[in-house]
C-alpha cells in the first residue's frame, strides 16, 4: 500500500482530496487482488481407459436423454403410449409399467432418497467418480470440448488461434464451433420439454409454431443455459456453482479410492535424461502432461484439492508418459491416503470396502428399495374420499328426515372403466342416493380418471335422536372384487 504524507501546513481540503484519492487507489488494487480474471483452460486429448470409459458413459448417457422420450409403452386405449412422461394436464408421472398419482408423491420423494444414498456410497466408496463422469455439466462440457477441438485442433492449436489476429481462417473455425455448440443447446432443451408431452405431436407441432408457449419458452431457457454452462463458464460451474465439491469431504475418509499423485513413488520429481540412473529420486519427470490433460486446469501432484472433478484423465497422460520412459504404470491412480502412508512405512497396501459408513449406506438404500417395492406391488387400484358438505351442515327435511350432502372422490387406477357398487353402512335406516343417479348406487368411473361425485344420505326423524352417525363408504367392483372405503359420519343436530 502506497501512503501520502502532506506536510502539516498544507490545506485541509487538498489534504482530503490526496486522501480520498489515496482510498481509491487501495479499493482499486483490492479489487484486482480479489477478483482474478479467469485464465482460459485448453485441455489435451489424451488416450486410454479412463478417456475411452469416459467417451462410452457419455454416448450412452446422451443417447438416453435425447431418445428415451421416442420409446412407446403399451398402457391400453385409452392410456398415453410414451414410456417416460411427466404429463401436467392429466397429473400423472408415467414411467413404463409405474404410474404415479399426485397424492403418490411420496413414491418421487423415495425415488430422490434413494438417488441421494446411491451417490454417497458411490462418493465413499470411489470420490467424486459421479463428477469425473455422469454429471450433466461434466457430459456436455465433454461434448462441447470434443466439438471445439473439431474445429480448432488440439490444446496447442487452440492456443496459438486464440493468439492470433483475427482472420477468415480464425472466423470460420470460432464461427462454426458457436453454430454447432447452440445446435446442440438447443437439441438439449428441444430433448427435455418432450418429456412432457407426447414426443411426436409436440415435435411437429413445435415446428409448425402450434406447440404450448411453454414449451418456446423452456426450450429456449434450456438452450441458454447449456450454451453458457457447457461452452463458456465450464470448470467455473463446478468450482463456485456447484456445492457438491464442499459436501463430498463429508462423505469420503482415508480409505476412499480418488485420483491419486502416489508422492511415495514420485518425489523428489525432476526432469530425466535417457540412460540416467533412477536411483535416489522418483518417477515424476515433471513433464505436466497431467496438468495439460486436466479439463480443471489443477496440477494433481498438489494433492486434494476442491476443484479435481475425478475424472482420472491426468491417470492416462501420465501412463502415457510412463509407457515412454519405461517406468511402470500407476504414479497417478484410485488410490486411498492410507496406501499411501502405508507404502511409505514399507508395508503392503490393502483396500477396504467393508467399513461403517458403508455397511450404513448398503442397509439404507436395501430398506428404502424394499420400503418402495412394497408400496408399488401393493398398492390398491381403487382409491375413494369421501367429504361431508358443511355448508349447511344438514337439511331437515317436510317429513322430518335428516339429509347429509357429501362429495366423494372416486380413483380409477387401472386402464378401463369400472362401474362401481357404492354401499354406505352405519344405521340401518339410513337411505343412499346418488345426484343424478336411479335404483342401485352404481359409480361409473373412466379409465385412469378421478371423478367426483354427489351423494346424499338421510335417516329418518326417529333415526335422529344421536348428534351424529358414523358412516362408512364402501365402493367394490363387481368384476375383481377389488374394494376401497372411507369413513365419515352424518351430522343429525339433535341435543
Amino acid at each position: 500500500m502506497n501512503l501520502i504524507h502532506t506536510r502539516p501546513d498544507a490545506g485541509g481540503d487538498a489534504a482530503d482530496g490526496v486522501a480520498r484519492l489515496d482510498a481509491q487507489a487501495v479499493n482499486a488494487a483490492s479489487q484486482r487482488d480479489l477478483y482474478q480474471k479467469r485464465q482460459q483452460i485448453y485441455p489435451k486429448l489424451v488416450h486410454g481407459k479412463f478417456r475411452l470409459a469416459k467417451w462410452v458413459f457419455l454416448v450412452l448417457s446422451l443417447g438416453v436423454y435425447y431418445l428415451l422420450p421416442f420409446v412407446r409403452w403399451d398402457r391400453g386405449p385409452d392410456a398415453p403410449s410414451q414410456a417416460v412422461l411427466i404429463d401436467f394436464p392429466n397429473t400423472r408421472f408415467y414411467f413404463f409399467f409405474i404410474e404415479i398419482w399426485p397424492q403418490e408423491v411420496y413414491y418421487i420423494t423415495g425415488l430422490l432418497i434413494l438417488a441421494a444414498l446411491v451417490l454417497f456410497l458411490v462418493t465413499a466408496l470411489f470420490g467424486r467418480v459421479w463428477c469425473g463422469y455422469a454429471c450433466p455439466q461434466t457430459v456436455w462440457t465433454d461434448l462441447f470440448i470434443a466439438v471445439e477441438r473439431l474445429f480448432e485442433g488440439d490444446r496447442n492449436k487452440r492456443i496459438l488461434l486464440d493468439r492470433a489476429p483475427m482472420s477468415f481462417n480464425k472466423a470460420w473455425r470460432k464461427g462454426g464451433k458457436h453454430a454447432v455448440w447452440v445446435l446442440i443447446a438447443a437439441a438439449t432443451g428441444g430433448a427435455w420439454i418432450l418429456y412432457f408431452h407426447d414426443a411426436f405431436d409436440l415435435l411437429r407441432d413445435f415446428f409448425t409454431g402450434q406447440a404450448p408457449m411453454t414449451a418456446y419458452v423452456f426450450c429456449g431457457v434450456l438452450t441458454f443455459t447449456t450454451y453458457s454452462l457447457a461452452g463458456l463458464m465450464r470448470e467455473q460451474v463446478c468450482t463456485y456453482m456447484c456445492p457438491w465439491p464442499r459436501i463430498q469431504a463429508a462423505l469420503t475418509d482415508r480409505e476412499s479410492l480418488n485420483v491419486t499423485y502416489r508422492t511415495d513413488r514420485g518425489e523428489p520429481r525432476g526432469r530425466h535424461k535417457n540412460g540416467e540412473s533412477w536411483e535416489g529420486r522418483g518417477d515424476c519427470i515433471d513433464c505436466k502432461a497431467c496438468v495439460a490433460a486436466c479439463p480443471m486446469g489443477i496440477d494433481i501432484r498438489d494433492g486434494a484439492q476442491l476443484e479435481c472433478i475425478g475424472c482420472a484423465l491426468c491417470i492416462d497422460a501420465c501412463d502415457d508418459i510412463m509407457d515412454k520412459i519405461s517406468r511402470p504404470r500407476g504414479l497417478i491412480a484410485y488410490d486411498t491416503d492410507d496406501n499411501i502412508t502405508r507404502r511409505s512405512l514399507g508395508e503392503k497396501p490393502r483396500f477396504s470396502f467393508i467399513r461403517p459408513r458403508i455397511v450404513l449406506y448398503v442397509v439404507l438404500i436395501a430398506g428404502v428399495c424394499a420400503l418402495m417395492m412394497t408400496g408399488l406391488t401393493t398398492r390398491a387400484q381403487l382409491g375413494l374420499h369421501a367429504d361431508r358438505d358443511r355448508s349447511p351442515n344438514f337439511v331437515v327435511l317436510s317429513n322430518g328426515a335428516v339429509r347429509n350432502t357429501y362429495t366423494i372422490n372416486v380413483q380409477n387406477k387401472a386402464h378401463e372403466t369400472r362401474a362401481l357398487r357404492l354401499d354406505v353402512t352405519g344405521d340401518p335406516a339410513l337411505q343412499v342416493q346418488v345426484l343424478g343417479g336411479r335404483g342401485e348406487p352404481v359409480l361409473e368411473v373412466g379409465p385412469d380418471r378421478t371423478r367426483l361425485f354427489q351423494v346424499f344420505l338421510t335417516v329418518p326423524a326417529q333415526a335422529a335422536s344421536r348428534h351424529s352417525i358414523p358412516v362408512v363408504f364402501t365402493i367394490t367392483d363387481p368384476l375383481t372384487g377389488e374394494t376401497a372405503t372411507a369413513e365419515s359420519f352424518l351430522v343429525t343436530g339433535a341435543g
